[in-house]
């Protein structure tokens, strides 16, 4: 019942200040907008607190067993990773040695700051109800090089922030499309949410921990941007990119600390910007006698902060400005 209060006597206070909302998304605006105000009507707002994030991976699901200091690969000349044969089903076939590469990444993680000097990132599972059809994404866009990198973060933002697919203006809807099949999108339709209006994300950040206030009114104003034919990837990184740094960084956790990965070899995270991020990558002699198709696929695997207010970044098998007339010093697969 006092919800049911607070919809009759805030929404009218509230239809003022988004009249303005409505002249720049026309009818598909209103449409939003009465998807939001829905969930107050109907008592729902405890639900949508409770609803898990598009991907819900942070660092508790991060395994720190077996972890190394920064100065585990010291004295070592890293050769290129994207030298190594490529696995058929994406990623990198690994031999023993120690590798490298600088590649595409993309912010998974709205309403928070970018990478800062001091942060340590680790490796964790992609999690949450979209896992899977962002890994498809990262694996297509592999395929599909003309497909701008900042599309598919725009992409990638509107699905974090659980923006139905009819909702997406024409040129999301047009990546989403070029990277994905007609099954595949029908991936993006559940567990979204519609615009909220502004009282009601006000209510519902009182309900929230700090640390997830900034995150809830992010993805509010990047699913309104993402309904709008006029916004563009610079909106949307206003939203999603908090200026500033972050809160201290885990002093536990220091910059350079090396992962263990499942499958036995160890990885580190040097990130550049949410955009860029240079991969390392320890693959000991020892492992190789045991492992005979070790595979090193970025797609499957989240380089996540210990500091709660940083990114936690999708990781890629795209190299930037690869250098293929390099040579592996070291021959792994012998013809």
């Amino acid at each position: 019942m006092k919800i049911y209060k607070f919809c009759i006597t805030g929404l009218f206070a509230c239809l003022f200040s988004v009249s303005s909302s409505y002249a720049q998304f026309g009818d598909l605006g209103k449409k939003l907008f009465d998807k939001g105000t829905e969930m107050v009507g109907n008592g729902s707002l405890n639900r949508l607190l409770k609803q898990p994030q598009a991907i819900s991976t942070s660092f508790k699901d991060v395994d720190q067993t077996g972890s190394k200091p920064p100065s585990f690969t010291d004295g070592q000349k890293a050769q290129p990773l994207y030298l190594l044969p490529k696995a058929a089903n994406g990623g990198y076939k690994l031999c023993a040695g120690f590798f490298e590469m600088t590649n595409k990444s993309y912010c998974l993680h709205a309403g928070t700051r970018g990478p800062s000097k001091g942060d340590g990132y680790m490796l964790a599972p992609v999690l949450g109800p979209k896992k899977d059809v962002v890994i498809r994404i990262l694996k297509s866009a592999e395929q599909h090089t003309n497909v701008q990198q900042r599309d598919i973060q725009v992409l990638l933002w509107a699905i974090i922030s659980r923006t139905k697919f009819a909702d997406m203006n024409t040129n999301i809807k047009l990546t989403a499309s070029t990277l994905l099949s007609p099954q595949e999108l029908l991936m993006l339709q559940g567990g979204a949410l519609g615009v909220l209006p502004a009282n009601l994300v006000e209510k519902a950040k009182g309900q929230l921990p700090n640390s997830l206030q900034s995150v809830f009114e992010a993805e509010n104003s990047i699913r309104r941007l993402a309904a709008s034919g006029s916004s563009s990837y610079e909106d949307m990184e206003k939203y999603a990119i908090l200026a500033g740094l972050a809160p201290q960084p885990d002093p536990d956790v220091p910059a350079g600390i090396w992962s263990l990965h499942p499958d036995g070899y160890y990885i580190r995270f040097l990130p550049q910007g949410y955009s860029v991020t240079r991969v390392q990558i320890y693959v000991p002699k020892e492992l190789m006698n045991t492992q005979t198709n070790l595979v090193y696929d970025g797609t499957n695997g989240i380089a996540c902060p210990a500091n709660v207010g940083a990114q936690r970044l999708a990781q890629t098998n795209e190299p930037l400005n690869p250098d293929y007339s390099k040579k592996l010093t070291t021959i792994c697969y012998p013809k």
